[in-house]
């Protein structure tokens, strides 16, 4: 998966290099209507409107943000559809939202109906829990199942909630899985005690630093940056990961001109750790990871064509 990552961040590069030029020139018609795909207070609508609030500063262009949320995306993306593509109506969702959520659905949109901008970071989604459960890994609360706790474990969506069913089924157990409506609410309800353990994509990062929550298991393909000892779903044995970026997406039909010149600018600001944005993708996320242009539209097209063997995997 790194080796992915870094093929599609050079072709990023490549691509954003060859179209500086034209995105010189390229001011959006109007205010900008950015649509956000998670609730609000929760770090994606954090990073959303900090992104807003720097690229209304640095370049002037005047940006509305509107909350709306629900079925993974997909409420953002029927509306971004239909859309106009001149750059005047744009949204923030996650890759998910484009690949698995649209597959599942199969609610008659793709990928192809829309323009990749940019993404902005990769998630560092973990298994989290309480640290005052006294679990320190996955296993510990495995133990617990098996000595007959009903565990309830929060999912933000869809895909979550099958990759949470296939942990619990490698592990010869049955998770009371709780769909819920954002990272936050996870966490809110784990705070509580209304979840013993659920899915966070960062925003547990606080909680982890201060001794508060566990990072029990790495949902990733990779260790988590904060707690690399944790085990990753393909080490608990389980085939597929929650592996995705937050991104800004558009209309089919934007021009170069419009798409480039807005992931440059936001690529340059959350490449600055000394703007708001740019602090929070360091520190809850892991730090930037850009990918653009005809790679972004390639790897959209290729996490909806790969859906079909997690929901097949899932239904069993």
């Amino acid at each position: 998966m790194k080796d992915i990552f870094k093929t599609l961040l050079g072709a990023a590069a490549v691509a954003l290099a060859a179209t500086t030029t034209l995105a010189a020139d390229w001011t959006p018609p109007g205010p900008i209507k950015l649509m956000i795909a998670f609730r609000a207070g929760g770090g994606a609508d954090t990073q959303a409107r900090l992104i807003a609030e720097e690229l209304e500063k640095r370049h002037g262009w005047k940006i509305i943000p509107e909350q709306v949320t629900g079925k993974g995306g997909l409420n953002l993306a029927a509306v971004l559809k239909d859309a106009p593509a001149d750059g005047t109506v744009i949204g923030m969702a996650v890759t998910e939202t484009f690949g698995y959520n649209m597959a599942a659905a199969d609610a008659g949109m793709k990928p192809g109906d829309f323009t990749g901008i940019t993404t902005t970071a990769g998630f560092q989604m973990g298994v989290v829990s309480l640290s005052s459960k006294g679990w320190t890994t996955i296993g510990d609360a495995v133990a617990a199942a098996k000595g007959g706790e009903a565990l309830r474990f929060g999912a933000m969506s869809p895909r979550l909630a099958d990759l949470a069913y296939l942990l619990g089924k490698a592990q010869g157990v049955t998770f009371n899985i709780v769909e819920v409506r954002g990272g936050k609410a996870v966490m809110d309800g784990v705070n509580a005690g209304d979840l013993d353990l659920g899915f966070m994509a960062g925003i547990q990062s606080k909680g982890v630093a201060a001794g508060d929550l566990v990072n029990l298991a790495s949902a990733l393909s990779v260790p988590l940056n904060q707690t690399p000892d944790a085990p990753t779903f393909a080490d608990l044995g389980v085939d597929f990961n929650s592996d995705g970026q937050f991104l800004f997406a558009g209309p089919a039909g934007m021009s170069a001109e419009a798409q480039a010149a807005m992931s440059a600018a936001i690529a340059e600001i959350i490449s600055d750790p000394d703007t708001g944005a740019g602090a929070l993708i360091a520190k809850a996320f892991g730090g930037p990871l850009i990918v653009s242009g005809a790679a972004l539209q390639a790897q959209l097209a290729a996490d909806f064509d790969a859906s079909g063997a997690l929901l097949a995997a899932a239904s069993e």
